[in-house]
């Protein structure tokens, strides 16, 4: 059985370093396996956060290789274990202790989005209608798993650390499934440009590179987002429109 060193980041918000485990490697192990068997045989208070070990719960997020990754995806038969491999936490949020980090900013952000208000029931039963085409068009954000590989390259997050400031690409993509479902009936074109921040972003795509997922987050999302703020807050044309527009007349009582 072949053996592989990895190069774990050690260490909370007060400092750290990497230590090197040599461990066994098995045929059809991903990196998520090796940590585990490191902390079972080494390191027993070594941090790690996982759940699901399917790609599905967005638990096991860090950095191996310098590259963001979900470790319970990462097979150990794509990387070469003839050096070490080094795993360390995600950069872009704060360190809690060895591979865990501190992601609440993203929570805190989705608080201050606008939720779902959706229109009044359009059929006798007080159910609506839907087209599909509209139905389809959002499905694609449904499949976030939130495991904020995303915010983790946003370098407006990564390099700026503008966490209170920018939502970043997870919860776009979050916003664009609610500005784009077709019962929806709020405006957040100038929450995002105020409150949001979404001028921040300057669409370099990293994002969408590494959605495990293969959400479409820059061209699907973030684009749309931006093209809707302008229309709606910038667009000379628009501005005209409401300040003649006129007023709604009061309807008639009983």
């Amino acid at each position: 059985m072949p053996t592989a060193t990895f190069r774990i980041w050690r260490g909370d918000i007060t400092g750290g370093k990497f230590c090197d485990y040599r461990t066994d490697v098995a045929e059809g192990m991903v990196v998520l396996d090796a940590i585990h068997r490191v902390q079972a045989e080494q390191v027993p208070d070594l941090a790690v956060r996982w759940n699901c070990k399917a790609g599905k719960c967005g638990s096991c997020s860090a950095e191996v290789n310098g590259m963001p990754r979900l470790m319970c995806m990462t097979r150990m038969n794509q990387l070469p274990i003839d050096a070490p491999i080094t795993v360390e936490p995600m950069r872009a949020f704060p360190l809690i202790k060895d591979l865990v980090t501190d992601v609440s900013s993203n929570y805190r952000a989705k608080q201050r989005i606008t939720p779902f208000k959706p229109r009044p029931p359009d059929a006798a039963d007080g159910t609506w209608r839907m087209a599909q085409e509209d139905v389809d068009r959002i499905q694609e954000f449904r499949k976030c798993i939130e495991c904020f590989l995303c915010q983790d390259v946003c370098h407006v997050l990564r390099e700026h650390r503008l966490h209170e400031q920018f939502i970043g690409p997870r919860l776009l993509v979050h916003v664009a499934a609610l500005e784009m479902h077709p019962l929806d009936i709020e405006s957040r074109a100038e929450e995002l440009r105020t409150v949001h921040g979404v001028g921040y972003c300057n669409i370099t795509k990293c994002c969408t590179k590494v959605c495990p997922e293969s959400i479409t987050i820059t061209d699907n999302a973030i684009i749309p987002l931006k093209e809707r703020v302008v229309d709606e807050c910038y667009d000379p044309l628009t501005k005209l429109f409401r300040i003649f527009r006129p007023a709604r007349a009061p309807e008639a009582p009983g």
